[in-house]
């Protein structure tokens, strides 16, 4: 959730002093002065704290929202152009799905798969390739 739209849903919302803070009358109590502090921090992520005591589960309930509007969107490599993850840590990720392929090929030779292993190579083989596309590897 951007800040603008929490602070669309506050009442009495000032400027802090610090860059990227506010103040407003919390939602969570009878509220008359701006009892609420609200940062903005560089990552997008929202603190908020009620001097009145509130907790931030009262906040957000209150306001009808969940901890996670608290935190930026995560993106993806195909919206920033680049990858989200880096190609070494999707091996490492990948590395026991293709231990499972392997283990399905070793299998093959001596008896045909049952439809429990045959969905699991799927799977293994249905994520090794999405680990391909999280590293930004294109297809050759």
């Amino acid at each position: 959730m951007q800040i603008d739209n929490l602070l669309s849903q506050l009442q009495k919302v000032r400027k802090g002093f610090n860059p990227n803070t506010w103040q407003a009358c919390c939602p969570a109590h009878q509220d008359k002065s701006p009892s609420l502090s609200l940062r903005q921090l560089d990552d997008g992520r929202v603190l908020l704290h009620c001097f009145g005591g509130c907790g931030v589960g009262e906040v957000l309930a209150a306001l009808g929202l969940h901890s996670s509007d608290l935190f930026p969107a995560k993106e993806y490599a195909a919206s920033s152009g680049k990858p989200a993850f880096s190609a070494h840590d999707v091996l490492r990720a990948i590395s026991s799905e293709v231990q499972i392929v392997a283990m399905c090929g070793s299998d093959l030779t001596e008896r045909p798969l049952s439809k429990t292993d045959h969905d699991r190579l799927f799977t293994a083989v249905s994520r090794i390739h999405e680990g391909i596309k999280l590293a930004g590897v294109r297809d050759a």
